[in-house]
């Protein structure tokens, strides 16, 4: 709420081009170190102005044009990414259409020369002033992506899975820190992760905060890497360093809530606000930093001490209807405009109303105003003033005269033809400044047109050249497709002949394997090992060599396992299962109800070789058939079992 503020007291750098140019050889520059008392001149490259500015962090980096610094928009985003967060590039000549630096100097009274240091020097000294606009390409917003710090290609199989799983799980954990940290700096933020097998792939973080004000940094480690960056705008924006007071016409509508509307002198609605706390002294702030007062308008009559108050307090003119406005009224002439209760509805019909009624007096103002006056000033003594506008036109218009010498005799009154003609002239002494500005832009116009179609040329001969490379390139990415594609199939051949490798691998182990007292008649049967009784260890067996119906599978820990892993067992349909240690009873009724032969491992001779194994044909069967017998034994016992219980039943029923 505060008003214009003075940057006289930070550190202020104003840079020109003394020799080169940013789009060829390495430019030099003109350096004016100002802040405030003592001034710094110095001639840099541009290496050593980039390392002063990121060593010294100085609050402006004034100039007049931004693009001395970048040849380009997308060098100027770059330039402005590696600024320190402290430190504003200022473009002291204006916005997207900057004027002359010897006007801007001339009209806030700054000195001014040609040479690259005096154009520096000026250009600091008008930053320092509040003048100028702030050019930006980042909004408040900044991105934190959490992502792979190193690519998930490994060397196939369970080791590429677990490696894979890994890294995605580090992403996950990482990401899980980032939202604590902006949770624990109570920053907004919207989260996007994309989850891949194992944990996340990346997780993106945007948040309504500037990288400076973020508890997180960029980082490599690892398996992850963080990547802060500042969200870019569209464009290059342009921020006035001083915020510019218009002139405005104030409704007010006092009370337990009290309400304020600024009106523009076109009519359009700038701001309007309700508060049931603030106190006279903080409305009056409020209107301060929006705009100055012309008119301070009430919706009803008399009109309120309180906005009599606020008028008096800005010395404006006031104004109130003949007789309260009615609601109707109110509400047809605030029809197009949005407001949030009726306070701020009564104080916008308020300023309306008041600037409707002197609609005529602007607009009479507006044509009539010279245009190098300010209308603003103008609109402000004939509304707020009551002044004749003939009257206040001659005396701003005067005010740009210079002082006339003075003469011992009274002059005389000038008559009307004469003092028509004495404006007139003057007018023509000011158009005709305007008209030696305007050539001089037009000479420096004629230059740059004559220096970008020199280099219109020498891009048209670039062109040309990168056309003859494009042309070889394409034929060279012709030809690199062909043997890709020759490569590609030569690949899948390779691969079919690996595979058919290992399975020849396969065969060896079997007519090779050092078997040592197991006969050779062949009756052999393969076995398929399982490490425990565990549902991540049969998935595993079954992703390494599958497990299908019929297979011999031997369980080397068959301890500990419940319904459900026994449930999955069964659904491989193995001929029979070989057990190292004792079976659950829930385990075994499963394997029961299935009718899955269950027996010791101990009973049949295994030889294991890496991850084959093999056992005896005829001892396999053997268990087979012992389970068989006890599968009958335990049917008999339960068909006795439920005799008894219904003989039981019965005996209790007839006692």
């Amino acid at each position: 709420m505060s008003t214009r503020t003075s940057a006289l007291d930070a550190r202020v750098f104003g840079v020109d081009v003394q020799s080169g140019d940013v789009r060829g050889d390495a430019p030099s520059y003109a350096l004016v170190v100002f802040d405030g008392e003592t001034v710094e001149r110095d001639v840099v490259s541009r290496r050593k102005l980039l390392r002063r500015v990121d060593s010294e962090e100085p609050a402006i980096l004034a100039t007049d044009n931004m693009y001395e610094l970048a040849a380009d928009k997308d060098q100027l985003v770059h330039f402005l990414r590696g600024l320190p967060e402290e430190t504003k590039l200022v473009q002291v000549t204006g916005d997207e259409r900057p004027e002359p630096l010897s006007r801007v100097a001339k009209r806030h009274g700054v000195p001014y020369g040609k040479p690259a240091m005096e154009e520096a020097e000026a250009a600091a000294r008008l930053a320092a002033r509040n003048v100028g606009y702030e050019v930006s390409a980042f909004t408040d917003e900044t991105t934190v992506k959490v992502a792979r710090g190193r690519s998930t290609g490994g060397g196939g199989g369970w080791s590429e899975d677990r490696f894979t799983r890994r890294i995605h799980g580090s992403v996950k954990r990482v990401a899980r820190d980032v939202e604590s940290d902006l949770d624990d700096a109570g920053l907004d933020y919207e989260r996007d992760v994309t989850e891949k097998y194992g944990g996340f792939s990346n997780a993106v973080f945007t948040v309504q905060a500037r990288p400076e004000d973020i508890p997180v940094s960029s980082r490599r480690s690892g398996d992850t890497r963080v990547e802060v960056e500042p969200v870019r705008r569209d464009g290059i924006e342009f921020k006035p360093l001083a915020r510019r007071r218009d002139r405005v016409f104030v409704g007010i509508d006092p009370g337990t809530t009290t309400a304020v509307a600024l009106v523009a002198l076109d009519g359009r609605v700038l701001d309007v606000t309700s508060t049931r706390t603030a106190d006279t002294a903080e409305v009056i702030e409020w209107i301060i930093e929006r705009g100055r007062p012309v008119v301070v308008a009430a919706d009803v009559t008399p009109m309120p001490a309180t906005v009599e108050k606020i008028r008096a307090s800005f010395d404006a003119a006031g104004w109130a209807p003949d007789t309260d406005l009615p609601v109707d009224e109110k509400q047809h002439r605030t029809r197009e405009e949005g407001y949030d209760d009726d306070h701020q509805r009564d104080a916008m019909a308020a300023a309306l109303f008041a600037r409707d009624a002197h609609a005529d007096q602007i607009r009479r103002a507006t044509e009539e105003t010279p245009p190098e006056l300010d209308r603003g000033e103008v609109v402000s003594r004939v509304v707020g003033d009551d002044e004749p506008l003939a009257a206040v036109i001659d005396d701003l218009t005067e005010t740009d005269e210079p002082e006339e010498e003075e003469v011992e005799h009274e002059p005389r009154e000038l008559t009307d033809e004469e003092r028509r003609m004495r404006d007139l002239e003057a007018q023509v002494a000011r158009l005709q400044d305007h008209v030696a500005d305007l050539e001089g832009e037009l000479d420096e116009k004629d230059e740059t047109i004559a220096e970008y179609e020199e280099e219109l040329s020498e891009a048209r001969r670039e062109e040309r050249q990168e056309a003859r490379e494009r042309r070889e390139v394409t034929q060279l990415q012709w030809e690199n497709d062909r043997l890709e594609t020759e490569l590609e199939e030569e690949r899948e051949r390779a691969d079919e002949l690996a595979a058919k490798l290992e399975r020849l691998k396969d065969l060896w182990k079997l007519d090779h394997s050092n078997l040592g007292d197991v006969n050779h008649s062949g009756d052999l049967v393969a076995v398929k090992p399982v490490d425990q009784f565990t549902v991540d260890a049969i998935e595993a067996a079954n992703d390494e060599y599958g497990i299908a119906s019929g297979d011999v599978v031997y369980l080397r820990d068959a301890s500990g396992a419940g319904r459900s892993t026994a449930e999955l067992l069964a659904e491989f349909d193995p001929r029979v299962v070989l057990r190292s240690g004792g079976l659950s009873d829930a385990a075994d009724e499963v394997l029961f109800e299935n009718e899955i032969p269950v027996g010791p491992a101990d009973d049949v001779t295994i030889r294991e070789v890496d991850e084959l194994a093999i056992a005896s044909e005829p001892e396999v069967e053997a268990v087979i058939a012992d389970w068989r017998e006890r599968k009958a034994e335990r049917e008999r016992e339960r068909k006795e079992s439920m005799v008894d219980s219904i003989i039981s039943e019965h005996r209790a029923d007839r006692d």
